[in-house]
């Protein structure tokens, strides 16, 4: 055979062969059974997981900004993706920049949390879903409020489990736990980012206007239309006054029991609690 053609035949063939490796890379298994795949746009790079099918449930772990599908299906007190995935296709991300998580970006001092709602509306936008559901543990209660203010008309029922909110007996804690827990390591791995840009990060995120749930004011909870179930907690990173108080300003919210991961027995109630108002507010056509 000619040299040329045989290159150029050897050339295509491994072309072939990573493009076919590069489509089954990026529909790989993932978490307990789901479907990896990433979502980009620009410098920003995610990794999100699929499972089941239905309506859309969006599933934000907790962890604070280490949150990843992780935290899902191994950190939390149940599983969510197991729970629902009978019922519902549930999508879950690793937040932009987690340390343990496959999703990058840069660090947008100026709109941190507008940043990853960015990122979690840009996931559904190319999964091409209007209308969907959306559950969020921990730092995933003020993503939910940031969804609701951005996207209301997108959301038909959000879950708030044990979500994040602001003490003034402890005013710096969430930018502490990030600066010590999160900051470093991401460093360490990004050679562009410097501890002074993290700093400025969390400033803006945590520090610059502290207060309530971070992401919304208590005026816009208490116009909000939205039907909200609220699962408090009673932790420094979770105050109970807080979720409470959101509960009780919002005009469709429920709230569950309290506690309700304690003792452990009481978990399987909650699950039924969240199933149930999941399906109360299912569009009826999905």
């Amino acid at each position: 055979m000619d040299p040329i053609r045989r290159n150029i035949l050897v050339t295509g063939a491994a072309a072939t062969a990573m493009a076919a490796a590069r489509r089954v890379f990026a529909q790989q298994t993932g978490q307990g059974g789901t479907a990896m795949s990433f979502y980009e746009k620009g410098p920003v790079r995610i990794h999100y997981e699929e499972a089941g099918s239905g309506f859309p449930l969006l599933l934000i772990a907790g962890g604070g900004l280490n949150s990843t599908i992780s935290g899902l299906t191994r950190g939390g007190p149940f599983n969510p993706i197991e729970e629902f995935k009978g019922e519902y296709r549930c999508i879950a991300a690793d937040l932009r920049n987690a340390n343990t998580g496959q999703s990058s970006g840069p660090l947008e001092i100026d709109r941190p949390w507008d940043s990853y709602t960015d990122d979690q509306l840009g996931v559904m936008d190319h999964l091409r879903i209007d209308k969907f559901m959306v559950m969020g543990f921990c730092i995933g209660g003020p993503f939910v409020w940031n969804l609701l203010k951005r996207a209301p008309d997108r959301i038909v029922a959000a879950v708030l489990a044990q979500p994040s909110g602001w003490r003034p007996e402890m005013p710096t804690l969430n930018y502490d736990n990030n600066m010590t827990g999160w900051g470093p390591e991401l460093v360490k791995r990004r050679p562009d980012i410097t501890m002074e840009m993290v700093d400025k990060f969390l400033t803006k995120m945590y520090r610059t206007n502290p207060d309530f749930v971070f992401t919304v004011t208590r005026d816009f909870v208490r116009n909000c239309r939205t039907p909200v179930l609220i699962l408090p907690d009673d932790i420094p990173a979770h105050p109970y006054a807080v979720a409470m108080e959101a509960a009780m300003l919002a005009p469709k919210a429920e709230v569950s029991m309290f506690p309700w991961k304690e003792p452990k027995e009481r978990i399987p109630l909650a699950v039924r609690q969240i199933r149930s108002f999941l399906r109360a507010h299912r569009p009826p056509s999905a």
